[in-house]
């Protein structure tokens, strides 16, 4: 399976294409990140982003794509260019036809070193020892955006097979 992890942000929005299955050692297809200036219009911004990740669903053809939750935080400007940029990351994804799966940062943080709390560092640690990397990925962006392609490489496919389940029961009389 090969999956597009996308850490959405207005500023830097992490990019990175991991390939495996349950069981298999990943391997890291891609990673960088995708920046916009802040003296730019919003609306510029959004066109931007959403022109680097259709160039990298067309250049990587993911299986799926995993995009980190938005969540509250305390600055709003800053959940709400989150939030943009992820709304455009979906709108591209599910105009091809992928499957799209949301991971809360706990969740990917939970699943990459075994603690939902980890720091930025420790996350960074382990995605370069699970895709056997030679340094962390930089920025943070981009190693979270390959935390969550192996977030969902290790757990999306349990949950998809669950939600089919659930789908086909509820479809019987």
């Amino acid at each position: 399976m090969r999956v597009l992890g996308i850490d959405p942000g207005l500023t830097r929005c992490g990019m990175g294409v991991v390939e495996g299955s349950v069981g298999r050692p990943l391997t890291l297809v891609d990673v960088n990140v995708l920046r916009t200036s802040a003296d730019l219009p919003v609306a510029e911004r959004l066109v931007t982003i959403e022109r680097g990740v259709d160039a990298w669903l067309d250049e990587h053809r993911p299986d799926a794509v995993a995009v980190e939750r938005v969540f509250a935080r305390s600055d709003v400007s800053t959940v709400m260019g989150t939030a943009q940029a992820s709304g455009i990351a979906l709108v591209c994804a599910a105009r091809r036809g992928l499957p799209v799966a949301l991971h809360t940062p706990s969740e990917v943080k939970a699943a990459v070193s075994g603690n939902g709390r980890a720091t930025k560092q420790q996350v960074g640690a382990m995605v370069t020892r699970i895709l056997r990397l030679d340094a962390p990925p930089k920025p943070a962006d981009a190693a979270d955006a390959l935390a969550l392609a192996i977030t969902h490489i290790w757990r999306g496919g349990a949950q998809a097979r669950i939600d089919a389940a659930v789908a086909a029961a509820r479809s019987r009389p």
